[in-house]
């Protein structure tokens, strides 16, 4: 592998000791995720077994309008239900028997647990069994908790990918399973490139389709495009599959080490991985520049929220230049992070979990260019004259890859330019 970037520290993070914190957290829901997901999986319905609250979130979330018809739906609990009045394992067959019977369209269901039904104990995972058994095979059933009380908002897709591990075929056939929802355009540009270097047989998880043909066996190798994946990463090697460990896909490095590992153990040679990557590298280079230079020698403080820290640290650190203060993780999964760690220098400080008051205190004293953090904590920063970015941005918005590293510089540059100009208003 051959790039423009820094040389790799003489002292990486991978020993940094990691303060672990358990106190107090700000998370968003795991029911976050069914907004993309539910986009990606075109055969799919996602079904919410919760509130009134949960159904609201999704709406708001999603911005769907009353007459559109979405691949998702909450079936409310209602007192009857919390109260123990009303078998609501009878309900939800009610329920889902008329879904099905409306939309003949949906080949694969997922009962998504909530708050709500997880502290009530409905037991989805047999409700999802015995469904299976009465619509299969027109329609695979299966269940996963999108509950926010203990995880963070992105753990939602992963908990959703585990879920349909289990229940893929076997296979013997030597295949390479990229895994993680990406937007079309950002998935098409990574089979693109796998491509042109010569690897064909690339499968998606999660696939488009229910009818999508491949398995996992002992011969699958896989590659992780998102770090919140520690559930599916899991489930993988369980069904025998082999990870390909490698930094993330963000940003000029990220990506040629990404692509760098799957050349390696696909035998691309060295004139092709070059002849393929030489020019959009080249344009990623140019693009990062462009749109970090408000980035440089500035500081950024990491408070928990999507598991893209450490990854992003990197990024910013390296190809932007800026100086990491606390890189906070709501879970250091080290099997997954390990080669981006090895990349980080040696400095910022390393938290897991959160007890967001002592973070709040740490991030004051600090007073960094940019804190990235959560919905709930960014307003009350912002009003203490502090520039902020929303982390979940970086979860909806197009980032992996060649192509997008200039539009990821520019989501945290912006915040910075922005309170520049206010400065300069504030001013005159």
């Amino acid at each position: 592998m051959t790039g423009h970037f820094p040389p790799p520290p003489a002292r990486g993070c991978s020993d940094t000791p990691v303060l672990k914190e358990r106190g107090q957290h700000e998370v968003f829901c795991g029911l976050t995720g069914i907004i993309w997901l539910h986009r990606k999986m075109q055969d799919a319905f996602f079904l919410v077994v919760g509130s009134r609250t949960c159904a609201h979130l999704l709406q708001s979330a999603a911005g769907v309008m009353i007459f559109a018809e979405p691949r998702f739906a909450t079936a409310i609990l209602e007192e009857t239900d919390l109260a123990g009045m009303a078998d609501a394992q009878e309900e939800l067959d009610r329920v889902v028997t008329q879904l099905l019977e409306r939309r003949p369209d949906i080949r694969q269901l997922f009962l998504v647990g909530s708050c709500p039904s997880e502290v009530i104990k409905l037991d989805l995972g047999r409700a999802a069994e015995r469904m299976s058994a009465q619509f299969a095979p027109r329609v695979r059933v299966l269940n996963y908790s999108g509950s926010g009380i203990e995880t963070t908002f992105t753990q939602g897709e992963d908990a959703c990918l585990a879920a349909m591990v289990p229940v893929l075929p076997d296979t013997d056939a030597r295949e390479l399973l990229m895994v993680g929802a990406l937007p079309d355009v950002v998935e098409e540009q990574a089979l693109g490139l796998l491509h042109d270097m010569g690897i064909d047989k690339v499968r998606v998880l999660p696939a488009h389709s229910v009818d999508d043909d491949y398995g996992i066996g002992a011969n699958t190798v896989f590659a992780l495009t998102q770090p919140f994946l520690g559930d599916t990463h899991a489930a993988l090697i369980r069904r025998g599959a082999r990870h390909i460990a490698a930094p993330f896909p963000f940003g000029e490095e990220g990506t040629t080490a990404w692509l760098s590992a799957i050349a390696a153990e696909f035998d691309v040679d060295a004139a092709t991985f070059e002849r393929v990557t030489a020019a959009p590298r080249a344009r990623a280079r140019k693009a990062v520049a462009q749109a970090s230079e408000a980035l440089r020698d500035r500081s950024v403080f990491f408070f928990p929220d999507s598991q893209l820290e450490i990854p992003l640290a990197r990024f910013l650190t390296r190809e932007c230049g800026m100086q990491a203060v606390e890189v906070g993780v709501p879970f250091l999964h080290r099997a997954i992070m390990s080669p981006d760690l090895d990349l980080l220098a040696e400095g910022p400080a390393l938290s897991e979990g959160q007890d967001v008051d002592k973070q709040l205190a740490r991030c004051r004293d600090a007073r960094p260019d940019l804190t990235v953090c959560g919905l709930g904590l960014a307003n009350p920063l912002e009003a203490e004259g502090m520039a902020t970015k929303w982390a979940i941005e970086l979860v909806f918005t197009p980032v992996h890859f060649y192509e997008q590293a200039g539009d990821l510089a520019g989501l945290f540059s912006r915040p910075l330019r922005r309170r520049g100009l206010l400065k300069l208003e504030a001013a005159e």
